[in-house]
């Protein structure tokens, strides 16, 4: 059963503001609210001594009782059941990797997960609905919660028991286009002795795929000069091991993460060249092979004391390494009576280092206002280095190159790069009146990078980053939310040196640039939410915009005019600013209480002045619509839905020294069926790709550089990995 605490059904007036969606969504989802379920009231989380995050006005409450009816197998089952709800990543503003941070929207009994590269619908996945006792949509900001910044954070209590035990089976059956079979499994085990939970688990994911792509060449007047056919086949399985622990007695709590992953593969390509030329016909064909070594571990726990007086103490580190080599070796040939010879070799590796560790103390100033201090140090280091060795060089042969001459050229192709950088934040919660709340925050951190190998420098960097959370509740079921924030991003240490240019089979390597600095950005937000009564659905309309200083994009690092190069670096101010509508509803209209509709429409624009062209360009798409479908007949066990995704007004443009490449993504149709056999085994059949969507993309490259505006030729292609089937196979024990 699902329960709000004082649910008030608002004015239609109300309403009218809320939904700035298309007149057909409008009428939908109002009719769908009329034809609501009544809300009843729920039972109490059993055993549960702790205030919880989630006990305020505006926070929906969904019992355990209420997704029985649906067969369940873990808390992310559960979720599914629930309109308008999104897992994010963890660390700061939702995943982008800088520290630990206070972001993300997930709490497991109220505690944040400690660690970064454990997913949260992983986490969710691992636990079986069995172990839920209710799960809390929190919309308020609190001095209670340990994560800060979401719109809304998601809590799954789990249920108090002296000691209970649990086993989950999946087995996983997928079938590609080119009749490749894969197979894989996980098993999650749990298990509760008092105050001590524990859970653990092995996964083998497949994950093969057989992409070609399709390619035409033309020449500046559109004239026919080749075509190519290119077979990229991955042949992969991810092997992962997770286990997460926790321990509470008194005052006192503790967790404990490891996760442990591989997934060495070999990536094999062909190219089949078909050129025409004033002499005929010429065929060649190229030959890639290459070797992929992939892995990360992270160690990850936290601690907290609980004082008599309601305030906290807290303590968490995160520990991580994450390995990325590879060696790739081109091969080409005349097809007809020509054996393979090699004409490339590249050798990169990099492995990247973190050590995090964070203590924060929360504390209540007043009954309405309460404040959380902290500091935060992080050791990030980057070794990486890059061999490449042509048959065109003219440097003598070398086994360290793949018995090919080495390029000299290449700048920068070794180095070692480590942060050292401190961190202090302050957050203020505020709770303005019975309606309204306020969170602010000032953050200050410092940072000195060094950099060794052919470049040795050391830089050191200072920035303030405050932020404003504005919440108001015209009722509970319909908030107002305004955001202002500062925002730094965190630097890519692989663009330190030169890289492999994964991108452009033409060019071989992208120049490093030890110069790159943190984009920073001024960040406006304002959004309106309204959950329809009963449960039949959420609708949201925000407006961003986005002032950015010195944005992270392509620079021209040419220093011979004879190779122009280019390296990610500082390109200048940027804008950003865009419109997102939501609709997340139950069709009660239509006597579907058990299906949701779900629908995203953004329109967004950007403004920048491009380095190569001096002009004013884009910096990512205009447009995007996403549509949901999910309906359960409980009745039967059979639950079947849709994903469906679209890109309108084009794609967008990446400008480079060389090229102009515009990227488009056609639309894309996932569909699935689960039905739940002999009580509890839970079979799911989905397609992936089900219109074998592809990614097409035309480039146009220039005779010397695209400042020069010599156009040579035109690269249009497309690609597609093709729809492949999986079943799975899911047991609770």
């Amino acid at each position: 059963m699902i329960r709000s605490f004082r649910r008030i059904n608002a004015p239609y007036k109300v309403l009218r503001l809320a939904q700035p969606l298309a007149a057909g969504l409008v009428w939908l989802v109002v009719s769908s609210a009329g034809f609501g379920q009544e809300a009843s009231e729920g039972v109490a989380p059993g055993g549960s001594s702790e205030v919880s995050p989630g006990d305020s006005d505006s926070t929906v409450i969904y019992d355990a009782e209420f997704f029985a009816q649906y067969n369940p197998i873990t808390a992310s089952d559960m979720l599914d059941r629930i309109p308008g709800i999104s897992i994010g990543r963890g660390g700061p503003d939702g995943g982008n990797d800088r520290g630990l941070g206070t972001g993300g929207n997930l709490l497991i009994d109220g505690q944040r997960i400690a660690g970064k590269d454990n997913s949260p619908r992983d986490q969710l996945d691992r636990i079986t609905a069995d172990e839920v006792a209710r799960i809390e949509i929190i919309r308020d900001t609190s001095g209670e919660l340990n994560v800060r910044g979401a719109s809304e954070v998601v809590n799954i209590i789990l249920v108090s028991e002296q000691s209970r035990s649990s086993t989950t089976v999946e087995l996983v059956n997928r079938l590609n286009h080119d009749d490749t079979y894969e197979a894989g499994a996980s098993i999650a085990w749990s298990q509760q002795i008092g105050n001590f939970q524990a859970l653990v688990n092995f996964e083998s994911r497949p994950n093969y795929e057989n992409r070609d792509n399709r390619e035409v060449r033309l020449g500046p007047n559109g004239e026919l000069l080749g075509t190519l056919f290119e077979t990229t086949i991955r042949d992969q399985d991810e092997h992962t091991f997770s286990s997460n622990m926790s321990y509470s007695f008194g005052p006192h709590r503790m967790q404990f993460n490891v996760q442990a992953s591989e997934g060495d593969h070999p990536r094999p390509i062909r190219r089949d060249f078909v050129d025409f030329t004033d002499t005929g016909v010429v065929n060649s064909i190229q030959e890639e092979d290459v070797q992929n070594e992939q892995s990360n571990w992270e160690v990850g726990g936290d601690y907290e004391y609980r004082f008599g007086n309601g305030s906290r103490l807290s303590l968490l580190f995160v520990v991580n390494d994450e390995i990325r080599d590879f060696v790739r070796e081109r091969f080409e040939a005349d097809p007809a009576d020509q054996p393979l010879s090699k004409n490339l070799f590249i050798d990169s590796k990099r492995e990247r280092k973190e050590f995090i560790v964070q203590s924060n103390y929360n504390f209540s100033l007043t009954a309405d206002q309460s404040m959380r201090v902290g500091l935060e140090r992080a050791d990030t280091q980057l070794d990486s280095s890059l061999f490449i060795g042509s048959s065109f060089g003219s440097e003598p042969p070398s086994e360290a190159f793949g018995g090919l001459s080495p390029i000299s050229s290449i700048s920068n192709p070794g180095t070692h790069v480590e942060e050292i950088r401190y961190e202090g934040f302050l957050f203020h919660n505020w709770t303005l009146n019975p309606r309204s709340s306020l969170e602010s925050s000032v953050v200050y951190e410092t940072s000195e990078i060094s950099q060794s190998g052919v470049v040795s420098k050391k830089r050191d960097f200072q920035f303030w980053r405050p932020s404003f959370d504005y919440r108001f509740n015209f009722t509970d079921n319909f908030q107002f939310r305004g955001t202002i924030q500062r925002q730094v991003s965190q630097l890519s240490f692989f663009s330190f040196a030169a890289t492999t240019n994964e991108e452009d089979r033409d060019r071989d390597a992208l120049a490093g640039n030890p110069e790159l600095e943190p984009e920073t950005s001024w960040n406006y937000e304002a959004q309106l939410e309204y959950r329809l009564p009963n449960d039949a659905g959420v609708l949201s309309s925000s407006l961003f915009y986005a002032d950015i200083d010195n944005y992270i994009g392509r620079i021209d690092a040419t220093i011979d005019p004879a190779e122009p190069l280019s390296a990610t670096g500082n390109v200048g101010p940027a804008k950003r600013w865009g419109w997102f509508n939501r609709a997340s509803v139950r069709l009660n209209y239509f006597d579907m209480p058990n299906a949701i509709f779900s629908t995203t429409v953004g329109l967004f624009d950007s403004e920048i002045i491009d380095p190569f062209l001096n002009t004013k360009q884009r910096i990512g798409g205009r447009g995007f619509a996403n549509v949901n479908f999910r309906n359960d007949l409980p009745g039967i066990g059979l639950s079947y839905g849709l994903e469906y995704s679209h890109s309108f007004w084009g794609g967008y443009y990446d400008i480079d020294i060389v090229t102009i490449t515009r990227n488009d993504r056609r639309r894309s149709l996932d569909l699935f069926v689960q039905k739940v056999w002999f009580d509890d085994w839970t079979f799911r059949l989905e397609t992936d790709n089900t219109l074998d969507a592809s990614r097409c993309r035309e480039r146009l490259r220039f005779d010397g550089t695209t400042i020069d505006g010599n156009l040579e030729l035109v690269q249009d292609s497309c690609s597609s990995r093709y729809r492949r089937f999986t079943l799975t196979v899911q047991k609770t024990f």
